[in-house]
């Protein structure tokens, strides 16, 4: 399996991929979350094993993130936060599995495993569908109700972000990590901007709206709601 390790800690981090790459494993090694939230969403991997406690952006947030995204790749959490609490805030961020250091390497391992037998939860997605809008990654081509939807670099990827996160919340950081890959806040309207230039091709010539506006926190597509 490829494997993506989240790790800040050298000699654990060297003691974890020596022994995954024994066991016939090829694994990539990051050592905080920006990184690893860009290779996780960007990235092939077939299972994640991150700590809690890195640099950046922390684990828990991370992993938060890569689900945000869309991306179902099983991740295990391991660190040395193991608290009942802390185990279940860890599974509910998205985790498949939780193990608390200090751990034998062979259950480390014997898990990873197992996340790695389990079925995909879906077969990667070339074309993206919400509501009457469609968006076709291989042909980079975005069309609503039938019409083409002429869009600019910048604007297909924003886009792209919302659409795989259809329904849920993409926060402003978030927006600006994924499509500006900026991990600060540069103090401008970068973001406002380019939304409301999306609106103006996506929602604008049509009945209904697709792009909300979650207040002081981010932006929402989702198909029109029910009256």
């Amino acid at each position: 399996m490829r494997l993506l390790l989240v790790e800040d800690d050298h000699k654990t981090a060297d003691y974890i991929v020596r022994g995954l790459t024994e066991a016939g494993h090829v694994c990539d090694l990051l050592r905080n979350g920006h990184d690893a939230l860009f290779a996780a969403t960007s990235g092939s991997y077939d299972v994640i094993v991150a700590d809690r406690m890195i640099p950046g952006l922390d684990g828990l947030s991370m992993i938060k993130a890569v689900r945000a995204a869309g991306v179902r790749t099983p991740a295990i959490f391991l660190t040395s936060i193991g608290g009942i609490d802390d185990r279940v805030e860890g599974l509910e961020a998205g985790g498949d599995d939780y193990l608390v250091k200090p751990f034998a390497f062979s259950e480390l391992l014997a898990r990873i495993n197992a996340l790695g037998r389990r079925p995909a939860a879906q077969e990667q997605k070339t074309v993206l569908r919400v509501a009457d809008l469609e968006m076709d990654l291989i042909m980079r081509r975005v069309t609503r109700q039938g019409q083409p939807i002429d869009l600019q670099p910048r604007e297909f990827s924003l886009l792209e972000v919302l659409m795989r996160g259809e329904g849920r919340v993409i926060t402003r950081t978030m927006l600006l990590e994924r499509v500006w890959d900026f991990h600060f806040d540069p103090k401008t309207s970068v973001v406002e901007t380019h939304i409301s230039r999306l609106r103006a091709k996506v929602d604008k010539p049509f009945e209904a709206q697709l792009i909300h506006t979650i207040r002081n926190t981010g932006y929402s597509l989702h198909a029109p709601l029910a009256p």
